[in-house]
């Protein structure tokens, strides 16, 4: 027979250890509690983050169409950098009293582009040039967007239908029908294996150098990188290119003429040299600018169809931050008819986007 002695502290190390088992499961529901509350804390603070931004992105977006919505004064018809929508000081000429552009966006005239899904031969052709792509090249890519666009099944020279794509693989058709989206042309044929001619390319990254295919040297006005479609087009606009607004090369893809473009962001810029500032000196017609910037009145006769001084297509990016958690609303916007079309949001700034602000922060 045992000790009793021995019995009891037998009983007294498995009493012990039931315990110390005991402490051990409580301690770690209590975690798994406190992590549970985390949780939940966290996502009811998103849940309430959502909202706040939600509704800051709603009114800010709301403020944006009531500035558009609201006619432009006689004394100032057009649409120009110099103006705060776009970020500059505002021009002394707009006496019509309207409400003020709202804090905390950004925009993108549409109509600072080439409208893509009107384009044509000439058009995309001269493109090709602005962007250095390889004449060798051009032709299939040019003629491969026009089957992607038009409505038919028939296949332009060097270009591609959906017997192409099918064969592919992952295989997909040929969407003969309008470019909602830049992206979608990274689907076509000669531009999905060369996506810079979609994207650009950094000047720093540019085999080619600063000689573009034109047959002009660029200037300091001219743009900071090799362009690619998505600079140069835009698959909403009313087909008309507003010439106080585009880009050295948007103007250059259409007048053929670097040097003619660097004319014509002279004029409108001012003594300064500088866009969106005091001095720019908008035009009320588009021809008006062309003329001062001594284009031959041939050529004028040829493009000043291509060119407006008014937007109508605005896209609108609104940053929201609440509780550490950043959202970025957009909205596209139709001035002449007084609504908003689309409204979305991404977690991460788009493309197009992120170029404005890096180059707002370079200034």
């Amino acid at each position: 027979m045992k000790p009793l002695t021995s019995i009891a502290r037998r009983d007294s190390g498995i009493a012990l250890i039931i315990v110390m088992i005991c402490i051990a499961v409580l301690g770690g529901l209590a975690m798994i509690f406190a992590f549970s509350m985390k949780v939940e804390t966290r996502l009811a603070m998103n849940y309430n983050a959502e909202d706040e931004m939600l509704a800051f992105a709603t009114e800010t977006i709301g403020k944006a169409l009531d500035y558009y919505a609201t006619p432009k004064s006689p004394n100032e018809p057009w649409d120009a950098l110099n103006q705060t929508w776009a970020g500059g000081p505002g021009s002394s000429m707009n006496t019509n009293g309207g409400p003020p552009f709202p804090e905390n966006t950004r925009t993108i005239d549409l109509e600072s582009r080439a409208n893509i899904n009107m384009a044509d031969q000439m058009m995309l052709d001269r493109a090709m040039r602005v962007m250095n792509v390889d004449p060798a090249d051009s032709g299939p890519i040019i003629s491969s967007i026009l089957d992607w666009i038009d409505p038919d099944k028939n296949e332009h020279p060097n270009g591609a239908e959906t017997d192409y794509y099918e064969s592919l693989t992952p295989s997909y058709k040929c969407k003969d029908g309008p470019v909602d989206d830049m992206s979608e042309l990274g689907l076509v044929r000669g531009i999905t294996e060369n996506i810079h001619i979609l994207w650009g390319v950094e000047r720093n990254d540019d085999p080619t150098g600063n000689q573009s295919k034109l047959g002009f040297q660029q200037s300091d006005q001219a743009f900071a990188r090799t362009p690619g479609l998505a600079d140069l087009f835009s698959p909403l606009s009313s087909g008309q290119v507003n010439i106080l607004t585009a880009k050295h090369e948007v103007i250059a893809m259409i007048l053929g003429d670097e040097a003619a473009a660097d004319r014509v962001i002279a004029i409108r810029a001012g003594q300064d040299g500088a866009d969106g500032t005091d001095d720019d000196v908008p035009m009320r017609e588009a021809r008006d600018i062309l003329a001062n910037a001594q284009i031959p009145t041939q050529l004028i006769n040829q493009v000043g169809r291509y060119f407006t001084t008014r937007s109508r297509l605005f896209q609108v990016e609104v940053h929201a931050k609440a509780n550490n958690t950043e959202r970025f609303y957009y909205a596209l916007i139709d001035r002449d008819a007084k609504k908003v079309l689309t409204f979305f949001w991404k977690e991460k700034r788009l493309d197009s986007f992120n170029r404005i602000a890096k180059n707002a922060d370079a200034r």
